[in-house]
């Protein structure tokens, strides 16, 4: 499962998935759209249905990827422990491994009962320059049992985000390469991100 806000999804989120999956030999990774970010705004958020769409459109024909509706459909703030409850519930007996970066990992002793967290799901830590992997391992070793559910993937550096695209876009620049094809397409024929942001109308 890789959660985020995908607001917008980019080719750095894609990514990420892709080395997910090949080096932790998962059998598919899960976009998770967040219904309303707990830790940070959503700056010109078009909605979560807008969100959804463009992940659907981002990894639509790779089979490696999907997106579920899950913490959209639950509503409210989005809290990892939470969804991997349901995700326990709707499939169970399957193996799960929450992708996390570095610098998130490095949080979770912060996190709405990450003991639990670490119970229901392997971590899949994208190990970036700037994140040392014993650093990662000190502050996880405050969970119980927590290091010994970590596996690191390697992430090679990309300096592209989605508030990068959203100010490309606002600025009238080319976001080509930055995001997939479709995903370009669907914000420029919604006018997301443009000075007067416009929530698509449900198909």
């Amino acid at each position: 499962m890789l959660g985020g806000t995908f607001n917008p999804p980019h080719v750095a989120h894609l990514l990420c998935a892709q080395e997910a999956h090949d080096q932790l030999d998962l059998e598919r990774v899960l976009l998770m759209p967040v219904a309303t970010p707990p830790h940070k705004e959503a700056p010109g958020d078009p909605g979560p249905a807008a969100r959804i769409a463009m992940c659907e459109l981002a990894v639509a024909g790779d089979e490696r990827f999907a997106v579920s509706d899950l913490e959209v459909r639950r509503g409210g703030a989005s809290y990892t422990v939470d969804t991997l409850r349901a995700l326990h519930e709707s499939h169970p007996g399957v193996d799960l491994t929450f992708i996390v970066g570095g610098d998130m990992a490095s949080s979770l002793p912060a996190w709405r009962e990450p003991r639990e967290v670490v119970g229901l799901a392997r971590l899949g830590v994208a190990e970036r320059e700037g994140a040392r992997r014993v650093d990662i391992l000190e502050r996880l070793a405050t969970i119980p049992g927590a290091v010994d559910r970590v596996d690191f993937f390697d992430l090679p550096r990309m300096d592209v985000s989605s508030s990068l695209v959203r100010r490309r876009v606002a600025a009238g620049r080319p976001i080509k390469y930055l995001v997939a094809d479709p995903v370009a397409a669907y914000i420029e024929q919604h006018g997301l991100y443009r000075s007067s942001v416009r929530s698509p109308s449900p198909a």
